[in-house]
């Protein structure tokens, strides 16, 4: 069993930035990947970032593409999502969630442990 505890969500100008974090427990680090995926209210929730952590690989939505970064620290085990340039249609829950496979997807039903979500809100 996987457990995901995400932090660092709070609110934010337009253009400002925020780092998420989620720390994971329970399984072998490595064999891991962990997407982050947010919903809006009324909205269907969607893939934002992804990563292996084993080999570093990373998976993008084009919405965010050059503006948000997905990382992850071997020794902490914590993955994170470095927000950038944050605008108002970037306000959503956030969550992060964990696969057992190499491929880092950004479809939500690949991926079977959630975390229980951090909220992102960004004032224009």
């Amino acid at each position: 069993q996987v457990q995901l505890v995400e932090s660092g969500g709070g609110s934010v100008q337009a253009g400002g930035s925020l780092r998420l974090s989620c720390e994971v427990n329970g399984y072998t680090y490595g064999g891991l990947s962990i997407g982050w995926f947010r919903q809006a209210p009324g909205k269907e929730r969607e893939g934002v970032a992804a990563i292996y952590i084993g080999g570093g690989r990373t998976n993008y939505a084009d919405s965010v593409k050059d503006r948000f970064i997905v990382s992850r620290d071997m020794e902490v085990k914590t993955a994170y999502l470095q927000m950038n340039s944050l605008q108002s249609e970037d306000s959503a829950m956030y969550y992060c969630a964990a696969r057992v496979y190499s491929i880092p997807s950004l479809v939500p039903n690949d991926y079977a442990f959630w975390g229980q979500g951090t909220p992102v809100t960004v004032n224009s």
